[in-house]
């Protein structure tokens, strides 16, 4: 849409307000709210002034004015508010110098894109994530200098099979079987089901939902992919629906990686593919019906893992889910079919317009823009440095015996150990200033931070192996 044309949809749809959101550091949208009669198209030229001091990660006090340029492409009817509402994506810029804000995450992703089509080597890039996340019934959480907890709950776990509902009716998942059964056992289809007609009406494109391998309500809804802005713009969009639906229904999401123990925890595998004048380039003759060029963007993103996870996987709690031995992909190699390995190149079509490659690791609580913008940079990397992967290992990872498994290289087993790998390897991310050394100084420190702030704070298993020490 064009401005005039956002102006004629508030005129044609009544609007009454109009919420102007944007993406933080950490990827959470931010948002605030003013009135339609406050905008017209000069709006979208001049920008609307807010405080980038208070925001995660971003300007210090003494230099804290900032503008918000509306997006006029991304506006549509906001379906939570009681008062008719235009949502408007913004990005942000210099109040002097009108210069994009070199750590708004959607600046980012646009800059990626830009380096991509300046290598000659593609011009479309389509990202794919397929995010999981929980739909609880209720949470409590809390930790002071004596006492530190937490309690998850939901009316399909497993642990309620005894629990006093007057009546219990049963039907509660076990652990690891809920990929996929029909109802009365899968108790969450017709709040999946509302996520995906509120997606529609917003304007996301749905490939399909289903209840997910935990117990306790785990989901995923896929959306169709989509280029790379588009589609951290649509995941932003994505969590937000799926946020308000379940609170309209009094229940809560969690797109935490491991918020149970000993049951799967929610990943975000993401889908990749380049293209250039209309045509697929991952698409050949090479191992699992790839190009020469794809393979070589496999090495890219094989060689730069451990880097890329302080992105991909920027939480405490996303390496509880990266356990060797577990579900996730922890083990750096690639294989057709085989969910096993980091990199799976899928085989449900013959068509080379579906041949893509999947990147298993990411989680949903990576900011988007980042962490699409980092798998592109690792995989062009691949590309102009010519990296091959080496052999793919088409056996199940997780039953190799010990001396092959000392061969396959693996992801960090904590955020600092992440950390320490974007510092020694982020050279990649720095071609044509798609990631300055600003961006990712500032989010080691903050990723730092947040690891202490864990590892300085008694757990409660910790009571129970050491207090009679």
């Amino acid at each position: 849409m064009t401005p005039k044309e956002v102006l004629a949809l508030c005129k044609a749809k009544d609007v009454q307000l109009v919420d102007i959101k944007f993406c933080d550091f950490l990827g959470t949208w931010q948002h605030f709210c003013m009135p339609v009669a406050e905008l017209d198209e000069s709006t979208f030229e001049e920008g609307v002034g807010f405080d980038g001091s208070s925001i995660r990660g971003w300007k210090s006090i003494e230099a804290s004015d900032m503008l918000l340029i509306l997006d006029p492409a991304t506006a549509f009817i906001d379906p939570f508010p009681q008062v008719t509402t235009l949502s408007i994506i913004a990005d942000a810029v210099d109040t002097i110098t009108r210069e994009p804000y070199s750590r708004d995450p959607r600046n980012v992703a646009r800059k990626a894109v830009a380096y991509m089509k300046s290598t000659g080597i593609a011009d479309t890039v389509y990202m794919g994530p397929e995010a999981e996340f929980f739909i609880f019934d209720n949470v409590r959480y809390g930790q002071t200098s004596n006492s530190g907890y937490y309690y998850i709950d939901s009316n399909e776990g497993i642990w309620n099979t005894g629990r006093e509902e007057n009546p219990n009716l049963g039907h509660k998942i076990r652990h690891k079987e809920g990929y996929f059964p029909v109802p009365p056992a899968d108790q969450l289809v017709d709040i999946r089901n509302e996520m995906i007609m509120v997606m529609k009406q917003c304007g996301l494109r749905v490939e399909r939902e289903h209840h997910e391998v935990a117990t306790a309500g785990q989901a995923e809804i896929d959306l169709r992919f989509n280029e790379l802005v588009g589609m951290g713009d649509d995941m932003m969009l994505y969590k937000y629906i799926v946020k308000n639906v379940a609170k309209r229904r009094n229940k809560t999401v969690t797109f935490m990686p491991k918020p149970l123990f000993g049951d799967n925890g929610s990943g975000m595998h993401t889908h990749q593919s380049l293209w250039k004048k209309g045509k697929p380039l991952f698409a050949g003759k090479e191992y699992g019906g790839l190009s020469e060029l794809a393979l070589y963007y496999i090495g890219g993103i094989l060689k730069h893992a451990r880097a890329m996870a302080a992105f991909t996987n920027p939480t405490v709690n996303s390496y509880k889910r990266l356990t060797p031995g577990f579900e996730a992909p922890v083990n750096l190699a690639y294989s057709s079919r085989n969910r096993s390995a980091a990199v799976r190149i899928p085989t449900y079509s013959p068509s080379p317009k579906a041949k893509r490659i999947e990147y298993r690791p990411p989680d949903p609580t990576a900011n988007p823009y980042f962490a699409m913008a980092a798998m592109l940079m690792a995989g062009l990397d691949g590309i102009e440095n010519r990296i091959h992967p080496g052999e793919p290992l088409d056996k199940n990872i997780y039953e190799l015996p010990p001396e092959e498994l000392k061969k396959v290289p693996s992801m960090p087993g904590s955020l600092a150990e992440a950390c320490d790998a974007l510092e020694q390897d982020h050279e990649f991310l720095l071609k044509g200033d798609v990631f300055t050394k600003d961006v990712i100084e500032q989010w080691i420190e903050m990723k730092r931070k947040e690891h202490d702030q864990v590892r300085l704070r008694p757990h409660p298993w910790e009571f129970h192996m050491y207090y009679d020490a």
